[in-house]
C-alpha cells in the first residue's frame, strides 16, 4: 500500500500516513510557467494498491486537475488498484438541475475521476447521497459522525443538549448524532432565495433553556448557520454552538461567525485552516486523520468499512 499526497491538504496526508505508520510516496506536482500542472511520481508503483489524497476545495478547479493528472499518473505507471481519497469533494453541491440550462457538475466531476484512472473513491459527509449514484466504480462515504458525537459527549456531559439541523436537508445527518448521544432533535425551516442567501423561516421543537447544537456538512458563507443561531437564542435557547464537517469559509465568513451567537464552531481538517480560521476565537478543528486512515486500512485489507460506523 502507498500513500500519494497533492497539495491540497499535505498536513492531513502526512497524519494518515504517520497513523498507518507510512512514509507518503515521493512524488511532486508542480506547475509550468503558464500554471499548467506537470506530475512525476519517483517512486515504482507498479502493481502497488494506491491511495491518492486530495480534496477538491479552494482553488477548486486547480486542485481537480492536480488529482486527474495525477491518476493519470499512476494508471500509466501501472498501479494495480487507484483510489482517490476525496476528504472534501467540491462541486458536490451542484448535484442536480437547479433551473433550466444548468448544469449537474457533480456528474460531470464524478466522470473526469473515472476516465483518469481511479478504481475506487474515498470521500466524507457528501452533500448529497445520490452522488453515490454518479459513480460507476465503488465508493465509500464515510461520516464524521463518531467524530463529533465523541467530541460532543465529552464536552457537553450532563447537559441539556439538543441536536438541531439547520434546514429539512440535513435532518438525517443531525438525526444520527442525536440517536448517539441519546438527545432530542429539532429543525429549523428555512428558505432560500437565492444561492449564498438564507432566512429563518420556523424552529421545528421547542429549544427553550436547550443548549443547541446545529449539525451540518458544509459552511461556506456562514449566513443559514448564523440566521439560525440568532433565531434559536430568540426562541429561548441558552446557546448555540455548530458542528460542521467541511468548513469552506469563503469570504466574510469567518468574520461572520465570530460576530455571531455561535459559542463555538467545530469543523474538521478535510479543508487546511486558513489563518482568519486558525485566529478566530470561536472556531476550532478536529482531525478525521485516524478515521480516513482506518477506512484506508480497511480497504487495501479487503475488510468491512461500514462497520465502522456501528
Amino acid at each position: 500500500m502507498k500513500i500519494l499526497a497533492c497539495n491540497s491538504n499535505r498536513p492531513l496526508a502526512e497524519a494518515i500516513a504517520s497513523y498507518l505508520n507510512l512514509a507518503l510516496t515521493k512524488a511532486s506536482v508542480r506547475r509550468f510557467s503558464d500554471m499548467e500542472i506537470f506530475v512525476e511520481i519517483h517512486e515504482n508503483v507498479r502493481g502497488e494498491d494506491v491511495f491518492v489524497v486530495q480534496s477538491t476545495c479552494y482553488p477548486a478547479n486547480d486542485n481537480l486537475m492536480e488529482l486527474l493528472v495525477t491518476l493519470d499518473a499512476l494508471r500509466r505507471g501501472s498501479a494495480r488498484r487507484i483510489t482517490a481519497v476525496i476528504p472534501y469533494f467540491g462541486y458536490a453541491r451542484q448535484d442536480r438541475k437547479s433551473g433550466p440550462r444548468t448544469p449537474i457538475s457533480a456528474k460531470l466531476v464524478a466522470n473526469l475521476i473515472t476516465t483518469a484512472g481511479a478504481n475506487r473513491v474515498v470521500t466524507l459527509d457528501l452533500h448529497s447521497g445520490q452522488i453515490q449514484g454518479f459513480f460507476d466504480i465503488p465508493l465509500d462515504n464515510l461520516y464524521a459522525a463518531p467524530v463529533f458525537s465523541n467530541d460532543i459527549a465529552n464536552r457537553y456531559q450532563g447537559e441539556n443538549v439538543m441536536i438541531v439541523s439547520p434546514d429539512v436537508g440535513g435532518v438525517v445527518r443531525a438525526r444520527i448524532i442525536a440517536s448517539r448521544l441519546d438527545a432530542d432533535l429539532a429543525i429549523i425551516d428555512k428558505r432560500r432565495e437565492r444561492a449564498g442567501v438564507s432566512e429563518v423561516m420556523n424552529i421545528i421543537g421547542d429549544v427553550k433553556g436547550r443548549r443547541c447544537i446545529l449539525v451540518d456538512d458544509i459552511v461556506d458563507s456562514a449566513g443559514t448557520l448564523c440566521n439560525a443561531a440568532v433565531a434559536l437564542i430568540e426562541a429561548g435557547a441558552t446557546s448555540v454552538s455548530a458542528y460542521v464537517t467541511h468548513g469552506v469559509l469563503s469570504g466574510g465568513a469567518v468574520a461572520r461567525v465570530t460576530a455571531s451567537p455561535i459559542e463555538s464552531m467545530v469543523i474538521t481538517d478535510s479543508i487546511p485552516a486558513t489563518e482568519a480560521v486558525r485566529l478566530a476565537r470561536n472556531i476550532r478543528q478536529l482531525t478525521i486523520a485516524p478515521l480516513m486512515a482506518e477506512s484506508i486500512q480497511r480497504i487495501s485489507e479487503e475488510r468491512s468499512v461500514s462497520s465502522l460506523f456501528d
